[in-house]
């Protein structure tokens, strides 16, 4: 009725509308009710941490952030006020497959038969490589991620897919990670990880490497899940890049300024990579 007060009287929209004039005043000054107050409030704060999170979280992790801050209702709750807002996160697609295995080449033994756990930092990595397309020529994208708190610790993008592709990515991992002996490098059977420059690179800094077999994603189920994170909370929210530069960027901005420091992991119980290994550094000092 208030809409409409403009235009016609208070008596003759009750009059129609078969309402008492006391009935609707009482209505109109009636104090906003305890539990439309906290949804309101709910509703204004999943849009913030929806936006601080590029857009790509769901109820899961929105909801265990709001747990950090204290709130103690439902995941439920939480689902119908995103459906309510139109929020929502985003879904996965499968990678490109950029595994070309040389037959001439050794592999080496798979040393974790598909247990992706670690106690430690820096007792198991998984590394991988993808495609990523652009409007002019395609980029190619090496990580290494640390297995025990989900964290890149090496990286590397060319526009081709070279041995000194994945020897990069290596080589800040080593670096950022002050040069750790014995640690598992696991990667599938791809040429540039059998070849002799990356093995003799391993065995110069001490790494040990580990294969899985070709054409099989739960051998390397870790790696491959990166990947499809990252197209999904990339590569399908934002416009096709315009060329390896533009991804380049992009992805840089991904990895260091979202992936590892804002993203929350249901495998670390929702805190960020980071987070994780903070908190587990100060466990270890104190």
């Amino acid at each position: 009725m208030k809409v409409y007060q403009a235009e016609h009287s208070i008596s003759l929209m009750a009059q129609v509308l078969k309402l008492s004039r006391s009935g609707y005043y009482a209505w109109l000054n009636r104090e906003e009710s305890k539990r439309n107050k906290e949804n309101r409030y709910l509703t204004d704060r999943i849009k913030e941490i929806h936006l601080e999170g590029r857009g790509i979280f769901g109820a899961p992790r929105i909801y265990e952030r709001l747990v950090s801050e204290g709130y103690q209702g439902s995941k439920n709750r939480i689902a119908r006020l995103m459906k309510k807002a139109k929020i929502m996160g985003v879904t996965r697609r499968k990678k490109w497959r950029t595994t070309i295995k040389d037959d001439k080449q050794k592999n080496s033994k798979d040393l974790v038969n598909r247990q992706f756990t670690a106690e430690k930092a820096n007792q198991l990595w998984v590394a991988d490589i993808t495609h990523i397309p652009t409007r002019t020529k395609p980029l190619y994208l090496a990580i290494i991620m640390d297995v025990w708190s989900r964290k890149v610790v090496g990286w590397s993008m060319k526009t081709s897919m070279p041995a000194e592709l994945v020897i990069s990515a290596l080589e800040m991992a080593i670096k950022r990670r002050s040069y750790p002996v014995g640690v598992i490098h696991h990667s599938d059977q791809g040429s540039q990880y059998t070849s002799e420059l990356f093995k003799s690179y391993c065995r110069t800094f001490g790494v040990k490497t580990s294969m899985g077999s070709v054409g099989d994603c739960y051998d390397n189920a870790m790696a491959e899940s990166f990947f499809a994170t990252l197209e999904a909370e990339l590569l399908n929210i934002v416009p096709l890049f315009k060329d390896p530069e533009h991804a380049q960027e992009e992805i840089f901005k991904y990895i260091e300024g979202f992936y590892n420091e804002r993203r929350l992991h249901s495998k670390l119980n929702y805190m960020t990579p980071n987070t994780f290994e903070s908190l587990h550094e100060m466990t270890r000092v104190a």
